[in-house]
């Protein structure tokens, strides 16, 4: 027999898509009505026009078309200013906004000495090294090992992880509260999520740490993100002193090309981690070669940077990645530009990568 507690019940393992919390827990779940084996309920969502409300219509109704329903009747309700105010400080850990007040509002838990999230950033001394494509697929590689994963799209001004990883909807916001995009099972952040038209960014340095500060204070990335990898601007400018300020406990990558000019630029960004004490994880080399039909190796730009600027920064070369372009066509469900399928020979570089980086990062917390 159909009754209201066990709907209930049924319904506690129904999450909300991007909150990642149960509908029940969340009072998302309403007015609940049974006749016979018919059972209508509202569903009271978080904005009017939430992107996800499709997969919270169809989650619902085969968690109780699984209990027995026959005939299931949603009708879909958004929640109002004040439910979605007190939602946004229970998001927030109850910690009231205090901009009303000139405050600044509290950084995020994760950021906290206690908070179990490692901190990867990917850097680079120059440009058009393959920075971006690196952070994208070491963290896709990260989650199809199981771990919790988030992106921070730091580079502001030349902003390119939604574009590589096909993300085409805006973020939810809740009262004060933005919630990451998930896309490969990876949250993401991005400045490409506030600007019109792929507008230019004309900042300067303290908005840019300002809105490094925002991702933190105003996302929710939960508590359980083993984690989050931020890709930075290429150089030693502002956004990456911020970084090592705010994020003391960061560890870094460093990514280049076999070019020696590119490894010697690199360098500058690796000595800047090393003062700053933060940890080097290693050097990835990026376009290390193009591999012809026949099988041999064209050495495009060169051979030996990374494994150079490994030796020169005191620290091991990573990986090596040649010359690609993933095999995805735009009709696959899954369609990225940037992401490599993960039993392609660059997808497995990547799996072995992101393998290494496990191995190192939770070694050290181990001992």
């Amino acid at each position: 027999m159909i009754t209201k507690e066990r709907v209930l019940e049924v319904l506690r393992d129904v999450k909300d898509p991007e909150i990642n919390r149960s509908l029940v827990e969340l009072n998302m779940i309403r007015d609940i009505e049974i006749v016979g084996d018919k059972v209508s309920l509202l569903v009271v969502l978080t904005i009017s026009g939430c992107p996800l409300r499709a997969k919270i219509e169809q989650d619902v109704t085969e968690a109780l078309k699984k209990l027995g329903a026959k005939e299931v009747e949603l009708r879909m309700g958004s929640m109002t200013d004040e439910e979605r105010a007190a939602l946004s400080a229970q998001l927030r850990g109850g910690q009231a906004a205090k901009a009303a007040t000139g405050q600044m509002q509290p950084l995020n838990p994760i950021l906290s000495k206690e908070s179990p999230t490692r901190f990867i950033a990917i850097t680079s001394g120059k440009g058009g090294v393959g920075k971006s494509t690196v952070t994208v697929n070491l963290a896709v590689a990260l989650a199809r090992l199981g771990k919790k994963v988030g992106i921070i799209d730091a580079d502001i001004y030349g902003f390119s992880v939604p574009d590589m990883m096909n993300i085409e909807q805006r973020p939810t916001v809740i009262g004060e509260v933005i919630l990451p995009i998930e896309q490969f099972g990876v949250k993401v952040m991005s400045m490409g999520f506030f600007v019109e038209d792929n507008s230019p960014i004309i900042w300067r340095g303290p908005m840019l740490g300002k809105m490094l500060r925002n991702f933190f204070s105003e996302v929710h990335w939960g508590e359980d993100l083993d984690y989050m990898i931020l890709d930075l601007p290429p150089g030693t400018g502002d956004m990456a002193l911020d970084v090592h300020t705010m994020i003391p406990q960061s560890k870094e990558i460093v990514v280049t090309t076999p070019h020696a000019t590119a490894a010697f630029v690199a360098a500058r960004a690796g000595a800047m981690a090393i003062r700053t004490g933060h940890e080097l994880l290693g050097v990835v080399e990026n376009m290390s070669w193009y591999e012809a039909k026949d099988g041999s190796k064209e050495y495009v730009f060169g051979r030996g940077g990374g494994a150079k600027l490994a030796e020169q920064l005191a620290t091991e070369l990573l990986a090596q990645v040649p010359l690609g372009q993933p095999d995805n066509h735009p009709a696959e469900p899954d369609y990225s530009p940037s992401v490599y399928k993960e039993q392609s020979p660059i997808g497995q570089i990547y799996r072995e990568l992101a393998e290494r980086v496990i191995a190192k990062c939770e070694s050290t917390v181990s001992k």
